[in-house]
């Protein structure tokens, strides 16, 4: 059966391109959480119509990006102690069970190939420094690749194509540059042997324990970034 990928989508459109840009922007922070939606603003920034605009704003807000409500407008997803802790736990269930799938599913080449791509991330510098362990997304992306190697559609539907890019927003802003960049890259080399070993019930346990690890990694960071501006 022929997968379908949520996060594969073909831009055609001048809103497929707004949204894609947008969509990096949020992801990456250029364009801040919480930040109020500026219709006229971000129309002259990239250069569209206010009706394109909006198609592109409509399908970041399906991706949770973008929240709008009565009376008070559009504004950018904050990223929250509370949103973290909703997600996450969401997130370590599903990403739990595409790992035990991954286990079941994924053909030896797709091992293969993921084992390889650890190895390039074993090589990038800031990961050897121990201070962060950056991941791009897509096919570079450890948690990308597990949960498409489920060969599960409802789980890639539901991850992927529902939760991908604002479990991205938290990880990028808040996860990937951290002194526990080393630890995460030693617990994915210990998933995929648990996937080689085609040990499903292991693999899910390490995905749950290393999806857990980075969600109390972020939540502290949001807290101290919270005190801080607390005492400003």
């Amino acid at each position: 059966m022929l997968l379908q990928n949520p996060t594969k989508q073909t831009v055609v459109t001048t809103a497929d391109k707004v949204f894609e840009q947008m969509q990096q922007a949020i992801v990456e922070g250029d364009i801040a959480s919480g930040s109020k939606i500026s219709e006229p603003e971000l129309a002259k920034r990239y250069q569209v119509s206010r009706s394109t605009l909006r198609e592109a704003l409509n399908r970041l807000e399906k991706c949770h990006l973008v929240e709008r409500k009565a009376n008070v407008g559009s504004r950018v997803v904050d990223c929250t102690i509370e949103g973290l802790l909703e997600l996450y736990i969401t997130r370590e269930a599903l990403e739990g069970m595409a790992c035990r799938q991954a286990a079941m599913n994924m053909s030896d080449d797709e091992i293969k190939h993921m084992q390889n791509m650890l190895s390039e991330h074993a090589n990038k510098e800031q990961l050897k420094a121990g201070v962060a362990y950056y991941q791009e997304e897509g096919d570079l992306d450890f948690h990308y690749k597990v949960i498409l190697g489920s060969h599960n559609q409802q789980l890639i539907n539901l991850i992927c194509g529902q939760l991908y890019h604002l479990v991205r927003m938290y990880r990028c802003q808040f996860g990937m540059h951290s002194p526990r960049a080393s630890k995460a890259f030693s617990e994915h080399a210990h998933i995929i042997q648990a996937i080689s070993d085609r040990d499903g019930e292991l693999a899910e346990l390490l995905m749950r324990r290393h999806i857990a690890a980075s969600r109390k990694n972020i939540e502290n960071k949001i807290a101290q970034q919270q005190l801080e501006a607390a005492s400003n």
